[in-house]
């Protein structure tokens, strides 16, 4: 039986896109996918939500992914604090591990190009495009499907493609068609979700000098 990717690496894979060959939303991806590994930890009892701080939870078992080792062993060594410190901690080194991962696991393979025609760089691409084509229709599911048929990773990578805004496969049109569905979704995704898109406007704030 095939096993289910890690949720970051979930959302690394939804943000990749095919037709263009590279990533979406690139400059927040890091914070995306830091939300997905703090999700993923809650969803399996490692984290526990304490008055919208993290904290941690069941004992970690061997052979977590790097992202989620990473982040649970950040959570234990500090004080508690609110899960959009933990998104913001890290982050910009959060797509090189998750590519890491998934190269080394199979999914993505790294080829070799020139930025400008000049300088070498390593995009991501995918190895076979039937794990991508699954996570689409799982994503789809999650959208239409009986609200207790939709397993929470599912959930989750609706609420965090939404905060995100990764319109290739949330389009405004389709927020704005299931916009009551995705409040139940990201309901029952937990804290960083929200958290994730107050650090993303808070971001961009930033940058725009707001």
């Amino acid at each position: 039986m095939e096993l289910r990717p890690s949720l970051p690496a979930q959302v690394y894979l939804l943000a990749y896109r095919p037709d263009r060959g590279r990533l979406a939303q690139r400059s927040d991806l890091g914070l995306m996918l830091r939300a997905a590994a703090l999700t993923e930890l809650l969803q399996r009892g490692l984290l526990n939500d304490d008055r919208d701080k993290a904290a941690i939870g069941d004992p970690a078992p061997a052979g977590l992914d790097p992202l989620l080792a990473e982040v649970l062993e950040q959570v234990a060594a500090s004080r508690p604090r609110r899960w959009e410190h933990w998104i913001k901690v890290g982050n910009r080194a959060a797509p090189r591990a998750v590519r890491d991962q998934l190269t080394e696991d199979g999914p993505l393979e790294l080829t070799r190009h020139r930025v400008l025609g000049l300088f070498p760089t390593l995009r991501p691409a995918l190895v076979d495009p039937a794990p991508h084509q699954r996570l689409l229709a799982a994503f789809t599911s999650a959208l239409t499907d009986p609200l207790p048929r939709v397993e929470p990773w599912q959930a989750a990578l609706v609420s965090l493609a939404d905060a995100g805004r990764l319109r290739h496969v949330l389009s405004g049109r389709q927020r704005r068609e299931h916009r009551s569905r995705i409040r139940d979704l990201t309901a029952l995704a937990g804290p960083a979700p929200s958290a994730l898109r107050h650090a993303i406007q808070a971001r961009h704030a930033v940058e725009s000098g707001g």
